[in-house]
């Protein structure tokens, strides 16, 4: 019975095409050009995959590698990339053309801090009844708000009417 072939490890090697390639070792030195089929001899003998890095060079350029070490780094790397990525949600504020200026108040304390937490915040100015007749009293509220968050905030979106509501977009500077 015969013995079932041995593995070269992943397909890497199998996927040279040219017949001399460019050899860098696992140190980063440059060893020169070669055979491909010396170059991936001498990485089975390192315990190694000989690896297409440059496939648009003249030669080729390949590389001793480790591929399942360097897949696991490469994906610890994505992860830390995650880890430290700040998502920037959309907070939403509401509020009504004929606002108290406590109410205001609140709202505008609940902007600054949706602001400095690096969220954007979406206003939304809702009219019930006979206040469409007065969408004046809405713009010049806004106007207000914007005045009041431009140290904070730039408008990324300006007051636009939407049916019976006026929306408006901050976003940190």
């Amino acid at each position: 019975m015969m013995a079932p072939p041995v593995k070269s490890g992943p397909k890497y090697d199998n996927f040279i095409q040219a017949n001399k390639v460019r050899v860098i070792d696992d140190q980063g030195e440059n060893i020169g050009v070669m055979y491909t089929n010396e170059a991936i001899e001498q990485a089975q003998e390192l315990g190694l995959n000989l690896v297409e890095v440059s496939p648009n060079a003249d030669p080729p350029v390949c590389k001793f590698l480790d591929v399942g070490k360097h897949r696991y780094e490469a994906q610890k790397k994505a992860n830390a990339q995650r880890k430290t990525q700040k998502t920037q949600d959309i907070k939403e504020i509401k509020m009504r053309p004929n606002i108290d200026d406590h109410d205001y108040d609140v709202k505008m304390k609940a902007m600054h801090k949706f602001i400095d937490n690096g969220d954007k915040v979406k206003v939304t100015l809702r009219f019930r009844g006979r206040e469409m007749a007065h969408q004046h009293l809405g713009m010049d509220l806004l106007k207000r708000v914007q005045e009041d968050m431009a140290e904070d905030a730039k408008v990324e979106a300006y007051p636009r009417l939407e049916g019976r509501q006026m929306l408006m977009v901050l976003a940190p500077k």
